[in-house]
């Protein structure tokens, strides 16, 4: 990754303003141009792979810089971060997918279904409750382990989910409100030769995980 990218994204932390972002526009188209130039190039990767990525571009996958602030305390107009979903109809697509991250000192690539929509998140909860021992299987493979802890657990319910026996021996997977997985890396890694392979080797441990979810649909 070209290091002009994490540059600008560490210089708008500290000037978060459109004063200097207004100052500063030639060096954020730069940097986006840049960033694009990336994910057009992992998206070809993995659809090697996964097909359903195959006709999709990084301006379908990219999100806005530009933060909405009208119900947020938080006012600073733009966000602080170059992300990309990556899926079958980019950005708005409730998933699963392949998501790579950067902001300082904040570097990840994930996937899975990130916050469905209740009628998506019960069938989710089925699909993994009557197919628990593949789901598991999946979680335990060694490719998957070699990357990933196992599904985020930031999002997730105090008490067993409606319509689920409280005493389903996995029942603390079903707690969860979003089912993504991460990979996080440093700042070295970013700006190595490496991050390339890197991300496309990732994003492929991540195929059987998506797999999976894409049935729930």
């Amino acid at each position: 990754m070209n290091p002009i990218v994490l540059k600008f994204l560490k210089d708008l932390k500290k000037n978060n303003n459109r004063e200097w972002f207004q100052a500063n526009k030639g060096r954020y188209d730069e940097a986006k141009a840049e960033f694009e130039v990336f994910i057009n190039s992992l998206i070809h990767e993995i659809a090697k792979f996964d097909k359903t990525v195959s006709f999709i571009d990084a301006k379908d996958c990219q999100f806005r810089i530009y933060r909405d602030v009208r119900f947020s305390k938080n006012k600073e107009p733009y966000k602080t971060n170059f992300g990309a979903w990556m899926t079958k109809d980019g950005r708005k697509s409730p998933g699963p997918g392949y998501y790579f991250h950067m902001a300082p000192g904040e570097f990840f690539i994930s996937g899975g279904i990130h916050m469905p929509d209740p009628d998506l998140l019960k069938r989710i909860r089925q699909e993994i409750y009557y197919n628990i021992k593949e789901f598991k299987k999946i979680l335990a493979s060694k490719e998957f382990r070699k990357y990933f802890d196992g599904i985020d657990e930031w999002d997730k319910g105090k008490l067993p989910p409606k319509g689920f026996p409280a005493d389903f021996p996995e029942i603390d997977i079903l707690k969860n409100k979003s089912y993504t997985v991460s990979y996080g890396f440093d700042e070295k890694t970013l700006h190595s030769d490496a991050i390339f392979k890197t991300a496309v080797t990732v994003c492929k441990a991540l195929l059987p995980y998506n797999d999976f979810l894409r049935k729930a649909l």
